[in-house]
Formats: structure tokens, sequence, C-alpha cells
């Protein structure tokens, strides 16, 4: 059910919405690197950047599957963490920790 919800709300996104990360002003930005539950293919990486890139204040988005990592870059000023958390969860995945960069 979850996985028809999902590609009803891709195919309504469009192709042309897709965006490329594109190198971005960091000046003032913060990266977050989550793991990430709820990954089945490598559409729901996809899916998932692409919404988040969508969301005013963040520059980039880079998930992995089947990793279940994701990187964002974002604007504090524009966007908080909390607020890109409770984006993930809305998209049906789960936030499981901040992968700690070593």
């Amino acid at each position: 059910m979850f996985r028809r919800q999902f590609m009803q709300f891709m195919a309504t996104l469009g192709a042309s919405s897709v965006a490329t990360i594109a190198a971005a002003d960091a000046k003032g930005a913060k990266t977050v690197t989550y793991m990430v539950k709820g990954f089945s293919c490598f559409t729901c990486a996809v899916g998932l950047d692409t919404t988040l890139q969508k969301q005013k204040g963040v520059m980039s988005s880079k998930s992995t599957y089947p990793d279940g990592v994701v990187t964002i870059q974002f604007d504090p000023q524009e966007v908080s963490e909390k607020e890109i958390r409770g984006l993930i969860c809305e998209m049906g995945f789960t936030v499981t920790q901040e992968k700690k960069m070593t």
C-alpha cells in the first residue's frame, strides 16, 4: 500500500522535477547525516532527495540505498533540523539516529 502511494506521489512530481545536486553557496550552511529506516528500493532514496530538495532552505540531499543514509545540506535560518526530520517521517521513513562523522 505505501509503495503505491509513494509511486503516485512521485508521478505527481514529474520527471522534470528530479533536480541534480548543484554546488550551493555553503556560507552559513549546515550539513547533517541521518541513518534512515524504510528504504525498500532505489526509488525511495531518489524520492526522498527530490522531496527534501523542494523544501525551502534545503540546498542538497543525497540518500543512499541500501545503506539507509541521507546527507542534507541546508540553511538553518530557513529550515530547522526538526522540520527536516518531520518531512522525512511524513514520507514514511524513520530517522533512527544522526550519523557521526569520523
